[in-house]
């Protein structure tokens, strides 16, 4: 191919990469998978590097961020960036509405456009010719802080305008204004990201994308979830539309991210109608909002009003009721779950958050705790949202009172008073006893499930009012039941009894994997259990094993060989297994071991996307069964990453570190066998 080819189809895959990415970022309507679109981005990737004269500011590929910066430059804006008077109620809208239709009636005929305000930091950018040259932050309103390069990382910011009608020619100079935000979900996927990597996780979302933007390494600020909405011009050399509705149309051509929820309003009463509708789904929305704005339509009479102040008398922000209060500590409790896991609770000095007075909220976890550094005593900032429990975001250090103490969590049991299980690396802290009252309830259910002894009959309720009434206080118990003892019970007649003693003593046939399961030791489920029934033959084995003993099985690790001699030496467990044993649960019968080829021993897979015809379960079962492990995260110790339709983030990480990537088709030939 020869050069004049080449360039013509660099010049494409530009064209074509910048429609898929407004598709997707802006409209959210991909034509292609992300696998598609990456192999589309690489292959524009590797043309550019032969041909570097082909790179152009605006291409896909020059989002990945420049060298960090020594400072961010002032930026003096064409026009002051003002924000909003507040409001607070229908009386101050109504109020906001009497002056200006005052001032001007033209007020009282015109329409009114209500917005999203949404809670993140406005942004001015420029472009000359269709190209972004220039990016900066509101500061003071006449000066910002230049963060082009930054910005150049958003996907949803478009580096060319327009993004793809080619027949439309751009404005030699535009200037528009917008708000950087992180949604709500990528919010919470950012911190539980951070949380698995032992690094420090953020309290809101509108403080992380404003220290985002503000990063002077924009590789960092690209591998954060910033995203953008654009809502007014600031400047333009070319005549644009006069009405805030056209304007938001017009943006939107030129393929800027622009609200879906904006509204146009006939009249102020239709807006003040709006208003609760507009609270109530405040909770509905992708990303924060702390209110609505509401614009006069007209541009020219919003412009005409002039300003009180700072404030344009042509808009207006109404504040929805606060979510976020300080409030004091006043003490840190812990609730059992029927799981076993502990969980602290914050005792609050009563606080009123959006109507509802709060006097508790969730702390999350212990390494929260710890990695918020929050103390009893501390003045802590509080969070609800709609009927999420309140929860608190961190302390407010500057009141601390001095000499406050550090929190140090419980080691033995709330509900039980037995000693509780924590492993380094973990975020859970356990209770082990299988007797503790706070979850006897659950491990019984547990116990009885399909994947353990697979009891008919037993279900939730039933278990329930077995451990209500008092007839069973431990797993073991279930196989003491006699007829007259559950007759009493409401809802038990001769038969249902009759069935459910014969399933319980037809359980007693069950394989040792099974009881293994149902004992519940944390870390062991259905497949280590039957590792672990291969390999000691009978819970006696299991009970006096080594550490050695255990980690010498494929697939216990330390933090899992001590979870076993943990459970195993809390002596009410020691009991439960005793009464088993003495009532003649004790199967010594195993599952068989495969003699299937383990063809992919040693190689760690992930799996992304939607594979042809195999389901991920399908996909994992397969690779296990051929000797292979499948992990969630792409890592330098991942060596392979099955690849399907629409895969998503992984597919890039395993790019960035190198790692292999295959197909269905792949694995297939890899296994040598018809997965199909």
């Amino acid at each position: 191919m020869n050069k004049n080819s080449v360039l013509a189809e660099i010049k494409e895959l530009q064209h074509t990469l910048q429609e898929h990415n407004y598709r997707y970022h802006v409209l959210d309507e991909p034509t292609i998978s992300d696998y598609e679109y990456d192999m589309l981005l690489q292959k524009l990737r590797d043309l550019e590097l032969a041909y570097p004269e082909a790179v152009t500011p605006d291409s896909p590929t020059q989002r990945t961020g420049s060298v960090p910066l020594e400072k961010f430059e002032k930026v003096t804006h064409p026009s002051p960036i003002l924000s909003l008077a507040n409001a607070f109620c229908a009386d101050d809208i109504r109020s906001w509405y009497e002056k200006i239709a005052k001032l001007d009636p033209a007020v009282k005929t015109t329409s009114f456009i209500m917005e999203p305000k949404i809670d993140g930091l406005t942004v001015v950018i420029r472009y000359e010719n269709g190209i972004l040259v220039q990016a900066a932050t509101r500061g003071d309103g006449v000066q910002g802080e230049d963060v082009t390069e930054n910005v150049r990382t958003i996907k949803s910011v478009p580096l060319r305008i327009p993004v793809f009608v080619s027949n439309q020619v751009p404005p030699e100079r535009l200037v528009v204004r917008g708000e950087i935000y992180i949604g709500k979900d990528d919010f919470s996927r950012l911190n539980q990201k951070l949380l698995e990597q032992g690094e420090k996780t953020y309290q809101n979302p509108r403080n992380t994308a404003a220290g985002s933007l503000r990063q002077l390494d924009p590789k960092i600020t690209r591998e954060r979830p910033l995203s953008i909405l654009t809502y007014s011009i600031v400047d333009c050399s070319e005549k644009y539309p006069e009405s805030q509705w056209s304007l938001l149309e017009y943006l939107k051509n030129l393929g800027f991210p622009v609200s879906q929820l904006s509204q146009k309003k006939e009249n102020i009463d239709e807006v003040l109608e709006s208003i609760e509708a507009w609270n109530t789904k405040r909770d509905l929305i992708p990303y924060e909002v702390d209110g609505v704005v509401i614009k006069i339509n007209d541009l020219s009479l919003a412009e005409r009003l002039g300003y009180v102040g700072k404030d344009p008398r042509g808009a207006i922000a109404l504040k929805f009721p606060a979510r976020e209060v300080s409030t004091i500590l006043m003490d840190i409790k812990v609730n059992v779950g029927r799981t076993g896991v502990l969980t602290p609770f914050a005792v609050l000095e009563p606080v009123e958050i959006g109507g509802v007075i709060v006097r508790q909220a969730t702390l999350h976890n212990f390494d929260f705790i710890s990695e918020k550094d929050i103390r009893i005593g501390d003045r802590v900032l509080v969070k609800r949202a709609g009927d999420v429990i309140p929860y608190v975001i961190g302390p407010l250090v500057e009141n601390r009172k001095a000499g406050s103490m550090k929190y140090v969590p419980p080691i033995t049991c709330p509900s039980c008073g037995l000693a509780v299980e924590h492993f380094e690396g973990e975020v859970a802290w356990y209770c082990v006893n299988s007797s503790c009252p706070a979850q006897l309830t659950r491990n019984i259910e547990h116990f009885v499930s399909r994947g353990a002894m697979d009891i008919e009959g037993l279900g939730e309720k039933i278990v329930a009012q077995l451990v209500d009434a008092g007839k069973i206080a431990d797993v073991a118990d279930l196989y003491t039941l006699k007829k007259e003892n559950l007759l009493d019970l409401e809802g038990f007649a001769e038969k249902k009894v009759e069935n459910l003693l014969d399933a319980i003593n037809q359980s007693r046939g069950k394989s040792l994997e099974k009881l293994i399961t149902g004992l519940g030791i944390h870390g062991i489920g259905e497949v280590n259990a039957v590792a672990l029934a291969r390999k000691m033959k009978s819970l006696d084995g299991l009970m006096t094993s080594s550490a050695g003993d255990l980690m010498g099985i494929d697939g216990i690790g330390p933090n899992t060989a001590q979870s076993i001699q943990d459970w195993f030496e809390v002596e009410t467990n020691r009991r439960v297994v005793k009464k088993l044993k003495q009532l003649g649960v004790w199967p010594t019968s195993f599952i068989e071991v495969d003699d299937t080829p383990q063809k992919l021993s040693g190689l760690t897979f992930v799996i992304t996307g939607t594979l042809p015809s195999l389901s991920r379960d399908q996909a994992k079962t397969e690779i296990e069964k051929y000797g292979g492990k499948v992990v969630d995260s792409v890592s330098r110790n991942t060596d392979y990453l099955l690849v399907g339709e629409n895969a998503g983030s992984k597919l890039q990480k395993a790019i960035d570190l190198g790692i292999k990537r295959i197909e269905e088709k792949e694995l297939k030939s890899m296994i040598g066998e018809d997965l199909g």
